[in-house]
């Protein structure tokens, strides 16, 4: 019998919260957590992981720049290189929890993007950590870049532009036709565009691709029959931060689309859950990275459907 196909993406907030040192001893801590939580999970569904590199991306573009011999390395090598970082505790965490002979796979991933995306000319994506005001000024300054506020502090803002297509597509599909849990499409991909000079030759984009909406086009692209969006909170809110505040449980694309969610923050997770269910009528879910046994199962998160089912899971 055929397994069915699982892709949780992990947010970088989730693996690095924002209020946790930014060490590799609490990342691994937290990636810990997700392999504990994910590793069951691959009994019973063919296992694709992608991640969030928000905060670690923009650590080493801050570590980068502090080095003043060379230019600073750009974004989309900065992206490599956070591939790398995060999914090398993923794996290790993961077999140390697996039975030895379960297969294990990461996939450095490219993703196609656009130029002339109109992200460019609107920078959205939060990377690194959380500054005051006056600091994040200081950096604007010295730095040139872009800071915007999240929450009651301020952080680095870079593009964000749409993901048009997975190059390593195919390997993903042949690791999964060997059993092999995959992890891959980190931080959204690497971002990549063909040369305008040379339509031919592919070139690394100064970005951040979003990786909720890289997931969804990876989740589709593999015929997923579920999609999760593990984060640092348990579910989609109205009136977030307020006493009326309310978490979303089951709802439809329709009723979601009918609400406004912050673009730095919940709004991609809930564009992807809307795209995802829109295009192949399958489950997508939102809610915290510990949960995410119980989101699987429909008992926790905020569940997106086709239609909500008159009985649910009881939790």
């Amino acid at each position: 019998m055929r397994k069915k196909t699982l892709v949780v993406a992990l947010g970088g907030n989730a693996l690095l919260r924002r209020s946790d040192p930014m060490t590799a001893e609490v990342q691994r801590a937290n990636v810990r957590v997700a392999a504990r939580t994910l590793a069951p999970l691959a009994d019973e569904y063919n296992l694709v992981i992608a991640h969030g590199n928000g905060p670690q991306v923009g650590l080493l573009a801050l570590q980068a720049a502090a080095y003043k011999d060379v230019e600073a390395y750009p974004l989309d090598v900065l992206g490599a290189q956070s591939q790398g970082m995060i999914a090398y505790m993923l794996e290790q965490e993961l077999g140390n929890v697996l039975p030895p002979e379960k297969p294990l796979a990461t996939l450095l991933t490219m993703v196609e993007v656009d130029p002339e995306d109109p992200a460019f000319d609107d920078p959205t994506k939060f990377v690194g950590p959380t500054y005051v005001r006056a600091k994040a000024d200081a950096l604007a300054e010295e730095k040139g870049w872009i800071f915007k506020r999240d929450g009651g502090l301020w952080r680095r803002v870079v593009a964000s532009p749409e993901p048009k297509r997975i190059f390593e597509i195919r390997p993903i599909r042949w690791l999964l036709e060997h059993d092999a849990i995959v992890i891959c499409t980190g931080g959204g991909g690497i971002p990549t565009a063909f040369s305008k000079e040379q339509p031919n030759r592919l070139t690394g984009v100064e970005a951040v691709i979003d990786k909720d909406l890289a997931s969804e086009l990876l989740a589709r692209e593999l015929g997923a029959e579920l999609f999760v969006m593990a984060t640092d909170t348990d579910g989609v809110y109205l009136d977030w931060g307020k006493p009326q505040q309310r978490r979303l449980d089951w709802v439809t694309p329709e009723e979601l689309d009918a609400y406004r969610f912050p673009a730095g923050s919940m709004g991609p997770k809930v564009e992807a859950a809307t795209r995802f269910v829109k295009a192949t009528c399958h489950r997508a879910a939102i809610g915290r990275l510990e949960d995410i046994g119980e989101i699987v199962a429909g008992r926790a998160g905020t569940n997106v459907v086709c239609e909500v089912p008159a009985e649910r899971p009881a939790e």
